[in-house]
């Protein structure tokens, strides 16, 4: 008789954002009169820009032409999409990235948690802790975690790297050497970021030690000080240690839409000397037949100056609900961070709460809902996640609530 991949037996309950919204539908099925405010879960509310919408209304209208309908997609993507992202991402950085170099997804969240398996079943996996789960998780559907402690929270192969108030958010260099490190920044729950001079230790400590870098660029859009670097590949080297995920679900609004793209320049090798390229070339081709074309041209017109202009008011907007939250929550008291360089606001929960149980006093008592901190990593217990992506009346409203405590 089959067996399912005993991997998956090892993961711990169901997926931390469908664990919250079957809490939020319990909730509202016992309170229908009561308005739930979500702050928790990382969609964004605004509609997609103009220039966006007249794109996909473009080609929408070649799709009905036998002259010019597309089927299948290119698996890597589009000429005209990878050779736009050269162009207008990476060359105003200074980095050295090719058109070629560039694969086009469905998303990073895909990108994120199958780029693992092209790496051995044994390599070592250190991650920042808080971590956005996807990393742990498809790693131990790979096997390579080994046991789960649940009084710990802590998987045994791998390496956590706390990322706490102590040390500013920031992972320190791990003294076990792992293979993979991935990092998030700016970062996934904690919202901080990190400086070039501090990436560049990075990429040199993963030179030495002969480690792969997954670098997660999702929220870069929304960087706003000067010395934090907007790609790894702004340091030196990075092209022979780094891979780096990039999203328009946050910097566009592409959540219902789904695009993404994962950089991984040629000279990135494993110790044998075999092209991480050509692996995941292979991965992509294999189990990937191309993100659409109308959602490839919607990609192209947000680089367009349109584009950018419309989709910078857009994290103009998310931005000031971020300020809204951080100012709100620290003039009632609460030791708050983030919420700078990116859309999430960090917080501790008050007088030493667990995290779930202050997700429970905050759905019941104020009928807001965030994401726990537990749910990222054993050190993110006494913490919570509050996101910026609601809209500026439901963010206003939720804060009031929050301060009523």
């Amino acid at each position: 008789m089959v067996r399912v991949n005993q991997d998956y037996l090892k993961l711990p309950g169901s997926y931390l954002f469908s664990t919250i919204a079957k809490k939020v539908n319990e909730f509202q099925q016992e309170h229908p009169e009561k308005k739930v405010l979500r702050l928790g879960i990382g969609d964004v509310t605004q509609p997609l820009c103009p220039a966006v919408i007249r794109a996909l209304h473009s080609a929408v209208d070649e799709m009905a032409s036998p002259e010019t309908f597309r089927g299948y997609a290119p698996d890597l993507g589009y000429d005209f999409l990878r050779n736009t992202i050269t162009e207008k991402v990476y060359r105003p950085l200074g980095a050295e990235i090719y058109a070629d170099e560039i694969f086009i997804s469905d998303g990073a969240k895909s990108d994120s948690g199958n780029i693992q398996e092209i790496f051995a079943a044994d390599v070592k996996v250190a991650v920042c802790d808080p971590v956005y789960p996807v990393y742990v998780d498809t790693n131990v559907m790979s096997g390579r975690t080994g046991t789960y402690d649940p009084a710990t929270g802590l998987w045994s192969n791998v390496i956590y790297m706390p990322c706490t108030r102590e040390n500013g958010y920031q992972p320190e260099l791990p003294g076990e050497v792992p293979d993979l490190i991935y990092l998030c920044f700016p970062n996934n729950p904690t919202g901080a970021a990190i400086t070039k001079a501090a990436l560049q230790e990075w990429v040199d400590y993963a030179n030495r030690s002969g480690a792969v870098i997954i670098y997660d660029a999702a929220y870069e859009a929304y960087i706003s000080e000067p010395d934090v670097p907007h790609s790894i590949f702004e340091c030196s080297g990075a092209r022979d240690c780094a891979i780096e995920i990039r999203s328009f679900s946050k910097n566009a609004g592409f959540t219902g839409t789904r695009l993404g793209y994962t950089v991984i320049p040629k000279s990135l090798t494993d110790a044998e000397g075999n092209s991480v390229h050509k692996l995941w070339a292979r991965r992509h081709g294999t189990k990937f037949n191309g993100a659409p074309y109308i959602i490839q041209r919607a990609g192209e017109a947000v680089y367009s100056d349109e584009g950018q202009k419309e989709t910078r008011e857009q994290i103009a907007y998310y931005m000031k609900n971020a300020a809204y939250i951080l100012e709100g929550l620290r003039s009632a008291g609460y030791r708050v961070s983030g919420g700078v360089n990116a859309p999430y606001i960090w917080m501790e929960t008050p007088d030493g709460m667990s995290s779930w149980d202050f997700f429970d006093l905050l759905l019941n008592r104020a009928g807001v809902v965030g994401t726990p901190g537990s749910g990222f990593g054993p050190s993110g217990e006494g913490c919570f996640r509050l996101t910026a992506f609601g809209t500026y009346e439901n963010t206003v409203e939720a804060v009031e609530r929050i301060k009523a405590l």
